[in-house]
């Protein structure tokens, strides 16, 4: 039997794509251990078995134990995990990319470091979450207004739509039952949209900080993305949640949300978005050479050489890579 440590490294070709992963499992009062390729949840009532190259996020909630195992499986299938807390207001996540290219990554940072090309991918992110208005021209401070209003508007739009008495955004952070029913889904739908939005984010190779709306913080690019899909998706279905019943609003918001992230192609649809914001060229591509695991040196005026060989002369001295 081969051990863990002997088992060769996965390829991103025989990983499961982002789009066709599940958005996440939630599993709480377990313990998680790996059996060959697959990860087992553990409890009272049994094991279950569940394969790891289709999990998005793995959200482990209180009373949860890992062992090293499965966080090596976990690993090695680009698996985003979160250690969530009481009702999923805290978390923790981590994860490797499903792609070995760094072209999105380098996209990301160059158009982050050039102040105008960063104003624009926030129009341009505005612009994917109300196609109705036109932002082009609009400054920072004018974007942020506008946003501010279309948030109101959609609280109330949904208010009134599903009967539910709205009082206005109140969320007091590390207390979610501070909160009445439909401001608990609220936070429970946002705090799971920032666990997919993390793993889609770090799967494709990106970094979760260099954000163009959120600045400052760790996840601001992974708040970035969130935000596309809150007025469509996460405000709507927790006033639907809401209204249906005030009772366990964070379990019923999380199971709601999961099924609407599949009826919707939402992970599809968010690897598009980052792909077309940070390069339009790439949006909707399919091409194999997206994760192609191939290492090239820089040189002068922009271009590239192969790595692996020694360029101090003109001929090549073979495998220099240790």
């Amino acid at each position: 039997m081969s051990t863990v440590s002997r088992r060769p490294a996965l390829t991103p070709r025989q990983l499961t794509r982002t789009g066709e992963r599940l958005s996440f499992v939630y599993l709480e009062r377990c313990t998680v251990h790996r059996d060959a390729n697959a990860i087992t949840a553990q409890d009272a009532e049994g094991t279950t078995h569940i394969p790891s190259a289709t999990i998005g996020t793995l959200l482990l909630g209180p009373g949860t134990r890992v062992t090293h195992q499965a966080m090596s499986v976990l690993g090695e299938t680009g698996a985003a995990v979160c250690w969530v807390g009481e009702h999923g207001v805290r978390y923790y996540a981590s994860g490797r990319a499903l792609s070995r290219s760094s072209a999105l990554m380098e996209a990301q940072a160059r158009q982050w470091a050039n102040p105008r090309n960063r104003l624009a991918v926030a129009r341009a992110m505005y612009r994917l979450r109300f196609p109705d208005e036109d932002p082009a021209g609009l400054t920072r401070h004018e974007l942020l207004g506008r946003e501010g209003r279309r948030v109101k508007d959609c609280y109330r739009a949904q208010a009134a739509r599903t009967g539910v008495d709205w009082r206005g955004r109140r969320y007091t952070p590390g207390d979610f039952t501070s909160g009445d029913p439909v401001n608990q889904a609220i936070t429970a739908a946002a705090q799971c949209m920032y666990g997919i939005a993390h793993a889609v984010v770090t799967s494709l190779g990106c970094s979760p900080a260099l954000g163009f709306v959120h600045s400052g913080h760790e996840l601001s690019f992974v708040l970035d993305i969130a935000d596309l899909y809150k007025t469509e998706i996460g405000i709507p279905l927790a006033f639907d949640v809401a209204a249906h019943d005030e009772e366990d609003t964070g379990p019923r918001t999380r199971r709601a949300l999961r099924e609407r992230i599949n009826e919707t192609s939402l992970l599809n649809r968010c690897v598009d978005d980052i792909k077309h914001l940070l390069l339009p060229d790439m949006a909707g591509s399919t091409n194999p050479s997206d994760d192609r695991d191939v290492v090239t040196l820089q040189t002068d005026h922009g271009h590239q050489v192969a790595s692996g060989i020694n360029h101090d002369g003109p001929e090549d001295y073979g495998d220099e890579l240790w």
